[in-house]
């Protein structure tokens, strides 16, 4: 990677860790903390933009820059700005979920072996069990937190299902990550209601997500490239 790219991600890793340190246990970390964690994320996506010229990469390219937008509109206040966050991340699924099965079709899918199988099949049951202990608790937002659900999964899904490669292991952890971070801010938001928990979990959730859009970059990156 030139020198570009790597100050890209040297600036996203350093603006990934101020927002660990000093704004993810903040309920409203304010207009710097949400620009901070914005920034973590959108270099990533600048970065990954300049591959766009690559088939079909700038699903990828788009689905980092629709999860950027969802980190501004989480870090402000109001239900408005959480429907529009929510909003950002459900699109950029789809966007990740359709480049990797767009990818995956051109490589040739492998079958699902008995692992793969097994994992989908959890993940089945996990976006299911979401309706016993999570749709409840919503109140108002049951359908938007319903249709959420729903992508995550289908981006789980895609994740599984990719061929043999060798950007495979990077995008499905960054795909499993990304998703225990949103069952992490799911029970932060909804289910746990003392404040030391919620901080814990805080605290837990952002360096799973973070470091799942970054493998998932890294991953697309690998994935998009020749084998051998």
């Amino acid at each position: 990677m030139e020198a570009t790219g790597i100050g890209l991600a040297g600036a996203a890793l350093l603006a990934a860790a101020v927002y660990g340190l000093r704004y993810c246990t903040r309920d409203d970390p304010g207009l710097a903390g949400a620009a901070v964690k914005t920034a973590s994320t959108g270099l990533l996506a600048l970065l990954l933009w300049r591959f766009a010229g690559l088939p079909l990469f700038w699903t990828i390219a788009l689905g980092m820059t629709l999860g950027a937008a969802g980190d501004w509109f989480l870090a402000r206040r109001g239900e408005a700005a959480f429907l529009a966050g929510m909003a950002a991340f459900g699109a950029g699924h789809l966007a990740y979920a359709g480049g990797m099965l767009a990818r995956s079709l051109e490589l040739g899918l492998d079958g699902v072996s008995l692992a793969e199988g097994t994992a989908l099949a959890a993940l089945l049951a996990l976006v299911a069990s979401t309706e016993v202990w999570l749709a409840p608790r919503t109140g108002a937002l049951r359908w938007p937190v319903r249709a959420y659900v729903l992508l995550i999964g289908l981006m789980g899904a895609a994740a599984v299902l990719l061929p043999a490669h060798p950007g495979q292991p990077a995008l499905r952890l960054g795909a499993a990550l990304f998703l225990a971070s949103d069952l992490l801010l799911a029970l932060r938001l909804f289910v746990v209601a003392d404040p030391a928990r919620q901080r814990a979990l805080s605290r837990a959730l952002w360096p799973a997500y973070w470091a799942g859009q970054a493998l998932i970059g890294w991953g697309a990156l690998l994935f998009w490239l020749p084998k051998g």
